[in-house]
């Protein structure tokens, strides 16, 4: 519904960020004018590099973007304006110690790699 949102977006005061239209780098330029932001889910991205591309683009076009995977993510968070990395606090089975939330700021390990670690 790219017509029907565009005209939400023109009329609201919040801003309308595109979260299951977006799924790969082709849609980002689908999303320019549309949305004020975009949030880019690693898995349905196929990864990092993907995720990275996109939010290249995202920047190239003047968008904000969000990502949303938690400790990979948040690799790419500093590039972002906001972020939704909540992913891990919305389940009770979490089996990685990673990536927290900290006074309202990402705060990654001190640890090789992503910072993940097994728990």
């Amino acid at each position: 519904m790219i017509d029907e949102t565009a005209w939400l977006r023109e009329r609201s005061p919040l801003p309308i960020i595109a979260d299951e239209f977006l799924q790969r780098l082709p849609d980002v330029k689908r999303a320019e004018g549309v949305y004020d932001g975009i949030n880019i889910k690693l898995m349905k991205s196929t990864g990092l590099r993907e995720a990275y591309r996109m939010t290249i683009l995202a920047r190239a076009l003047g968008m904000t973007e969000t990502s949303c995977a938690v400790s990979a993510a948040a690799q790419l968070s500093p590039m972002m304006d906001w972020a939704d990395l909540d992913g891990n606090l919305l389940i009770s089975n979490d089996r990685f110690d990673g990536m927290k939330i900290v006074d309202g700021h990402i705060t990654l390990p001190d640890r090789p790699g992503l910072g993940i670690v097994p728990l």
